[in-house]
Formats: C-alpha cells, structure tokens, sequence
C-alpha cells in the first residue's frame, strides 16, 4: 500500500540562465511539474513548489567576455526573461528563485563546510591547463584545439561538437586558450572531491531495490552507472565567478555548479518559509525531482550522495525525467538557434498561451524523444482544441442562453443514456488522477479530453436543437446533463490549462471549484445563471504556420551564414597594384530589372566621372526603387562586360552580413560623387 505524506515538496530543475527558456525545456520539466502541482492544489495538499535560475558556471564567463559584459549582468538579463515568460506561460512556482542570492552564497558554503567538517571530502591534486599569459586554469570550454577522433578543428575541451565525442582537454591536439590564444601549460592544482564511492553501496540499495517504480529511462541510467563503478567527483574548480569554496587555502576556487545549483532548491525553499526544515527533513514529506534525462545522474545520484553525506534531508521519492524533444526533425540547439523561445512565443502568440501547453503535454517525450512540428500544433489546435473541447462547450452553453434565458435548467427524469453518461464522470477522474499520479501526464490529458468527447457524443445523440420543437422539458435534462459535464471539464483541465479553465468558470458564472467536485453530476444547480459564452479556441490559419516555419528556416539561415568560415586571405599584391584599383563614391540615377533575369539589375550610376551603365546582381537583395537616389561604391576602372546584351561597366562593391544578404557599404555621410576610395 502506498505510503500517505503529509506534505509535498516538487522541484524543476534550474534552467541555466545565459539564454531563454524554449520548448524542450517546458516539455521536459516546466510543464509536467506545473501539471502535477496544479493538481496537488486542487486536491487541497500542502504543496512548496520551487525552483530559480542556476547562474554560476562556465557558459556564464564565456558568454559575459563574448558580449564584453560582467556575468553578473548576463544573469540579471536572463534571469528577468526566464522568470517573465514563466509567469506568461503560467507556470505556476511559488518561488522562483536564483542562484546568486545571499541566502544561497551562505546556504551552499554551509552546506559544503559541513561536509568538509564531516571529512565526507578527499583532496585530490591533479594537472590542469593554465593560460600563462592570462594567468589564471582553464576550465574545459576554455580551451580549444584539433579533436583527436575527427580532426575538426576548434574542438572544446570538453567536447567535440562536430562529431560529438566526449573528450579530456589533454586529448587536444593543439590546444589554445580562448581567452588570450596562449599554448596552454599543465600545472598541478588541487581540488576537494565527493566520494561517489562510498556511498555506492546506500545508492544501489535506494535505487536498485527500493525504486524498481521509477520511469524505465531513469532506473536503466541509474543502474548502467552504478554497476560501471561510482568515482569521485571534483566539487570545486578554479574560476573567478560561483560561490568561493569556504575554507583557508582556497583562494580562486568556487564550488563546481553541479554541486553549487541542487542546493538552490534548498536555498530557496529558505526564501519562501521559515518553516522549511519539515519540506526537506520530515519523512512525512514526499519529495519530487522534474528533470530532463541529462539531469538523471545528478539528481539520482550526486545529489542524494550530497543530502546523505549531510545526514539530516530526506532522498527524493521520485524523478520523473522525460526525454528530448526535437523541432521539425532536427535536435533543439540553442548554439544553433534552433528552438522556439518562450519568449518570442508570448509575444508572437498572445491568448494562446494554453495551445502551447496543451500540445507539448499531448506530445510530450514522456518515454521516448519526440518531435514538435508546427503543422502538429496548428492540427491539434484546430481538431481538438477548436472541435472537441471548445465546440462541445460552446454549443452547451449557446443552447441553454437560447433556450432557457442562461439559467442551469432543472433535469427531469433520466434516461438510461443520462445515467450511462453520467455514470462515465467519475471513471474518467479516477483516470486523470491515476495517470498524473504516476506522472503519465500525457495519458491523464487524453483522459480529461475524453470528457469533451464524451459531451460531444452525448449532444450528437440527444440533438437537443431538434428535440427542443416537440419536448421542452426533455431538453431541460439533456442541456443539465451537459452543463454538469462542462463543469466537470472546468476543474479536470485546470492543471493542464489554467487560462481556459478561468474562462470556463467565468462563463459558468462560478469563482472556483475543487477536484473533490470532478466526476459529480450536480455540481451546478439548477437555476444559477450562467455567465457570457466566448469561444475557448480559435482557428489557427496556415499563414500564421507559415510565418513561424519562415522564422525558424531564417534563424537556421543566418546562423549557419554566421557559422561559416571567413574566407582565407588571398595572395599578396603589391601596393602598385592595389593603386591600379580605382574605386569612386557615386549615386545610383535610375535601375530597373533586367529582363528575363532573377539577380540582375541595369543601374545607372553618376560617378562623378560620367553617368554609366553597370548591371549587378543584386536583384535579390534591392528593389530598383530603393536604390535610385543611394550612394555606392564603384569600382569605375573594371574592363566593360557584356551581360544579357548590356555593356557593363564597372562593379558595384558590397558586403554579406551573417544571413548571407547583401549589404551597401556606402560613406556615413554624402560625399561628392566621383570622391575616390582607398
């Protein structure tokens, strides 16, 4: 039988704040765990949820030098973008925390000191990279060179991102540093490390045996490491930016962000209440990890080695990690600017904030990577969201305003069809509840659905618009039984989307109702007044798919045009040849499109010389009409060409940007034509 808690303590794993969050985040973690704390709190739990940025590491240092920023200004930029569109996309903590905070600082540096008071720590001197010109360890990002597997060059030493192989920084062939170029020198430094190994024996037992209900994904990851052989794993690193490891002779450590970020979950719980402690070291309280599957072996392993080193938390009873989600077939990459940004969805997107969640719950890779495409999105919008739920209830409720002035009508006797109806409302809640239970989040959504269908069904076979010429009172019961059913849809699809829900209970003209009401055949009363029908959903047209697709593709576009190499220097030339080049500024007079032609365009040019003829293909980039009037350069002493049956003579000089567009590179300020160039 299982165990009855007290109390539930539900945690999502820290989104790393150098970007915004997209798509695989939200159905990996944000929105599975938003799902099943709804529901704790319609079930009326005593539910923490709590979660906040992670905003130390390395990717922090590197992106802050790229921009020429402090990390301390990265983070504050993403951390206030992260939280926002949580907020927009109604994800629901109860705090949001971060890991920059004073009460972290001081909750992680005690943490570790205890441990280190404890002795659960081994010293371990090693050899690193040290940059001798910047003065200062490398960490793996830090450092590049040719990889060892593939031969690509500007491998990371961590990894090689061409071929994707995992690799040590002394793999490198060729190492440099990043940060000033310098050849990288081995140098001993010494670090603190956490002893995976003795506790393997606890973890095996905790796991193996006491765990086998876990996610198939989870269990097989957790025992594929454990019986690989636990090592120890350094929690301290040389770096300037993360909380400085607490203790003398430590100088220009931090603690490693993988040991630093798990105790936000601690710290911030401390920021939400006092009364903390009884979420973290009371047996009473159920605690659950949401994590994507890359986050396994911290959650189910370092971390409980963590708690239990410490000696006074309680291990997480559970930690349903999904998998990956890819977009349009290829893998999400935020490197690459693959992704769709919540962010960007708010604004591009306004009022479908429940379409979002809808359909990365119903898609969600609860047991296997799945693929979120854009033509899927607007097909379940539109086929299940717009003609299922929302069809069924508009029609519930435009019926009884038709007929019975808005008001719930009294139901009259029952039919057998009624009752085997009605009879399907508290199945259908036990459904929900059993599957978000056992975090089947996918299976509870088809299951709450199945409601809306199971009005549908029961409207199409009734044909009250029909019935209603010769039986009034028998509409009466049918448009009572719809109406108990369209509030029973009000409370079981709040978890899933609580901006539809409002609107459904505003319609119904009720402020709130529990879970316990779910599965009922007489949560409205007959008489009460309903409020305004709206539409829940609308159509999502194919221009708007469109658009998105475009963006993406142009995303993809501009990142792979950013990506490619600069072209390598071509030979010498003497600086009498270079004189030879006679570039003028001149003034674009008229152009019009060449015949016949996708990419050339006749110009007429004054360059200050002479009025000239020169075709260019740039008919894909410019429209005649906004060229005529700019000025360009030219180079006027090019030999005449013949092109499409015009003579051209002279080119006009351009630039491409980093989506491979064209780019004028006229004076900042209007110079005579005829002005020469070099």
């Amino acid at each position: 039988m299982a165990k009855e808690y007290k109390r539930y303590l539900v945690t999502s794993a820290l989104p790393y704040a150098n970007g915004p969050v997209h798509i695989g985040h939200l159905a990996g973690v944000y929105v599975p765990s938003d799902i099943y704390v709804r529901y704790l709190r319609l079930r009326g739990k005593d539910v923490v949820w709590v979660c906040g940025s992670d905003e130390h590491g390395v990717p922090i240092t590197i992106k802050a030098r790229r921009e020429g920023v402090t990390p301390q200004d990265v983070v504050d930029k993403y951390n206030a973008i992260i939280k926002k569109s949580f907020e927009g996309l109604g994800i629901s903590f109860d705090i949001y925390s971060r890991t920059t905070s004073p009460t972290h600082r001081v909750t992680a540096s005690e943490f570790f000191r205890t441990l280190y008071d404890k002795g659960e720590f081994v010293q371990q001197t090693s050899q690193q990279y040290y940059d001798p010109e910047a003065k200062t360890f490398l960490a793996d990002r830090y450092i590049t060179g040719t990889c060892p597997k593939c031969g690509s060059e500007g491998a990371y030493g961590d990894q090689c991102e061409k071929c994707g192989s995992t690799l040590n920084a002394t793999d490198l062939i060729n190492p440099k540093s990043t940060i000033s170029g310098a050849a990288p020198e081995l140098r001993d430094t010494t670090h603190w490390f956490l002893p995976l190994d003795k506790h393997e024996a606890m973890l095996r037992e905790w796991i193996l045996e006491g765990h086998k209900e876990w996610k198939s994904n989870v269990y097989g990851q957790c025992k594929s490491w454990l019986d690989g052989g636990l090592q120890p794993r350094a929690v301290s690193r040389d770096l300037d930016w993360g909380i400085p490891v607490p203790v003398e002779g430590a100088e220009g450590k931090v603690l490693y962000v993988w040991f630093d970020a798990p105790i936000g979950y601690i710290s911030a719980t401390k920021d939400l209440t006092p009364d903390w402690e009884k979420y973290w070291k009371s047996e009473d309280t159920k605690m659950v990890h949401f994590i994507g599957k890359d986050n396994i072996v911290f959650h189910c392993i370092v971390f409980p080695a963590m708690l239990k080193a410490h000696g006074d938390y309680i291990l997480p009873e559970n930690v349903p990690a999904n998998e990956f989600l890819n977009l349009e077939g290829d893998k999400i990459s935020t490197s690459k600017n693959w992704a769709v940004w919540l962010n960007e969805y708010l604004e591009d997107m306004p009022g479908k904030e429940d379409v979002l969640r809808y359909v990365l719950c119903a898609n969600a890779p609860e047991t296997k990577d799945n693929d979120f495409t854009w033509k899927d999105y607007q097909a379940r919008n539109n086929n299940e969201l717009v003609a299922v739920l929302g069809n069924f209830v508009n029609r519930a409720m435009v019926l009884t305003a038709k007929y019975f002035e808005g008001k719930v009508p009294a139901a009259g006797e029952l039919t057998d069809f009624d009752r085997e109806i009605l009879a399907e409302l508290p199945k259908l809640r036990t459904a929900v509840e059993e599957n978000i239970e056992n975090y089947r989040f996918r299976e509870a959504l088809k299951e709450a659905m199945n409601i809306a269908r199971l009005g549908n069904k029961y409207l199409a076979d009734t044909e009250p618009w029909k019935v209603i010429k010769t039986d009034e009172a028998r509409v009466a019961t049918i448009l009572n039984v719809a109406l108990q059913i369209t509030a029973n849809l009000a409370v079981v699809i709040e978890p899933f989307m609580p901006f539809t829900a409002t609107k459904l209970l505003r319609m119904l003209g009720v402020e709130s109702l529990s879970w316990e009401q779910a599965g009922s055949s007489d949560i409205l009363a007959a008489g009460h007044t309903l409020g305004k029908a709206e539409l829940l959903f609308e159509k999502i047209e194919d221009s708007v798919i469109e658009a998105q697709v475009a963006k993406l593709q142009a995303a993809k576009a501009a990142n792979e045009a950013a990506a490619k190499p600069v072209e390598p220097q071509k030979a010498e030339i003497s600086f009498d040849d270079f004189e030879k080049l006679d570039i003028r500024i001149g003034t674009v007079v008229e152009a019009e499109k060449v015949a016949k032609t996708k990419k050339l365009l006749k110009l007429l040019v004054d360059t200050g010389i002479d009025r000239r003829t020169i075709v260019s293909g740039i008919a894909e980039h410019f429209s005649p009409e906004e060229l005529v009037g700019r000025q360009v350069m030219v180079l006027v002493n090019l030999a005449p060409r013949e092109l499409k049956g015009i003579e051209s003579r002279g080119m006009i000089l351009m630039a491409e940007d980093a989506t491979g567009k064209l780019v004028m590179v006229p004076p900042t300020e209007p110079v005579r034509n005829g002005s020469q160039v070099g």
